[in-house]
């Protein structure tokens, strides 16, 4: 599967006011719901799966999160980019620490076995310090899906 397929313009908001992790659960899940992206039970899924296996992760240059749910819940493969105005609250991968975050990307893969690979990518660019100055100067959603789009399929491509 080539991952740039996820990447759509309408999947990026770079301005979302959220005060707790559940706040941008709710957002998120709303909009994907309204445009045919998940099902009815995507967001308690989602909210299921983060408190079992939580997604938050410390990189080098940016903390992150990378929720995502069963693969039943999704309707179209996808994923949403959403910055916070504020950080929130998370738990990290692996070991359950608390930790703030400001940048997470839903991941909406609905085939099982893509999931790996894509959580690798995205681990990938995310410990690329370029890749990060990047991402973080970008204002626009036009300039993170265009950043996204060229460097996710260099990762998958290598």
């Amino acid at each position: 599967m080539d991952f740039r397929d996820m990447f759509n313009l309408q999947l990026i908001d770079l301005n979302i006011n959220a005060s707790t992790e559940k706040e941008v659960f709710q957002i998120v899940a709303k909009r994907l719901k309204a445009i045919g992206m998940v099902n009815d039970g995507y967001l308690e899924g989602l909210m299921k799966r983060e408190e079992a296996f939580p997604t938050g992760l410390v990189t080098q240059y940016l903390n992150i999160a990378l929720p995502h749910s069963e693969p039943e819940l999704i309707q179209k493969p996808f994923v949403f980019i959403c910055r916070l105005d504020q950080e929130v609250a998370c738990y990290q991968m692996g070991d359950n620490q608390r930790m703030k975050v400001k940048d997470l990307f839903f991941l909406g893969i609905k085939d099982g076995k893509n999931q790996v690979g894509l959580l690798q990518a995205f681990m990938d660019l995310f410990m690329t310090e370029s890749f990060v100055q990047t991402y973080q100067a970008t204002k626009c959603p036009e300039s993170v899906y265009q950043l996204f789009v060229e460097n996710i399929g260099k990762q998958v491509l290598a």
